[in-house]
């Protein structure tokens, strides 16, 4: 949770961070973290904050030598170190830090999306054909026990934490895209669940679009996610933040018929969110294609267009690519 608002350093067991560290976590002074664990020790104790003294920090700085490289140039007497699961009781403690603030909110949106899924993807068995449950089950599997093992690992692992967090994003996508393969088939048994997904979009308002790619940005594990006014938003229509903690503009251009998104469109879209916001990723989402030009812009600006294509997908459940 803590990685998917901002990447936090380890010492080299993996496992755990110094006062220091965790202050840099925070974008606070040591001192500040000094006077909250000072106030909260008993808690933050039970949590994973260890006070290490004697033998134990002779072997724990013998096994961490990079713990030399702070600015302690004489021996310690004491070194205080946190777990992980005490980094988060200090984001639920700390006021006055933004990136608490978003590791709280994005405690929220997960406790939010934990209620909402199981009443959301809940579907009556009865009736469902044997190769409708099996495919039921394996996602139930992929979602509720594969994912979760994963996260276990990442969390005691140092040393593969990257391949598995890799591992972890793959298996998601396996699950989604299991969902649409799935959907794809019933098309070609004459459910057409494609064309109920591309029609259900065609009859949207310009208000429900964006509200609809706001939901699929919640879906995604998105947090902060926002839909602006229309008077003040300058051609960016919604705003979040990625899983990894990326700030996220979104255009919504809903076209019907066969008409392309102009390049004038392009142009305002990125300078607005590229040169003027700055936004780390910028997503211009579009029930219709691009026009070579705007396609062109987008290229050169670091836009990511969404096409309708990739829209349809993306509302059936594949995970959008430039969120992973």
């Amino acid at each position: 949770m803590l990685d998917r608002v901002k990447a936090l350093s380890l010492l080299p067991d993996g496992m755990h961070v110094t006062t220091a560290m965790v202050a840099t976590y925070f974008g606070v002074t040591a001192e500040v973290i000094r006077q909250l664990v000072k106030r909260h020790r008993e808690e933050l104790q039970i949590n994973g904050l260890i006070v290490l003294r004697g033998a134990d920090l002779r072997k724990f700085e013998s096994d961490n030598m990079s713990l030399s490289l702070e600015s302690y140039p004489q021996a310690r007497r004491s070194l205080t170190i946190y777990s992980r699961r005490a980094v988060l009781n200090i984001a639920m403690l700390l006021r006055d830090s933004e990136v608490a603030r978003q590791v709280r909110s994005y405690l929220l949106d997960m406790e939010y999306l934990a209620r909402r899924r199981p009443a959301e993807s809940s579907v009556p068995t009865e009736g469902l054909s044997l190769d409708d449950r099996i495919d039921q089950r394996i996602t139930h599997i992929l979602g509720k026990t594969v994912v979760p093992m994963f996260n276990a690992l990442i969390e005691t692992s140092g040393e593969h934490r990257r391949e598995l967090l890799s591992l972890r994003e793959d298996i998601e996508n396996v699950e989604r895209k299991l969902c649409w393969h799935h959907q794809r088939v019933s098309t070609l048994e004459g459910d057409a669940p494609t064309d109920q997904v591309r029609a259900s979009i065609k009859a949207m308002t310009w208000q429900a679009f964006e509200r609809h790619v706001a939901d699929l940005l919640r879906r995604d594990d998105c947090t902060d996610v926002v839909v602006r006014q229309a008077r003040s938003d300058r051609g960016i229509d919604i705003t979040g933040r990625t899983p990894d903690g990326r700030t996220v503009a979104v255009q919504c251009k809903n076209r019907t018929g066969r008409s392309l998104v102009p390049s004038a469109d392009m142009q305002k879209f990125a300078g607005a969110s590229r040169a003027i916001d700055r936004f780390d990723l910028a997503l211009f989402v579009a029930t219709c294609e691009f026009s070579r030009e705007a396609q062109a812009i987008a290229d050169l600006s670091g836009v990511v267009t969404v096409s309708r294509s990739e829209l349809e997908e993306w509302s059936a459940g594949v995970r959008l690519r430039a969120l992973r």
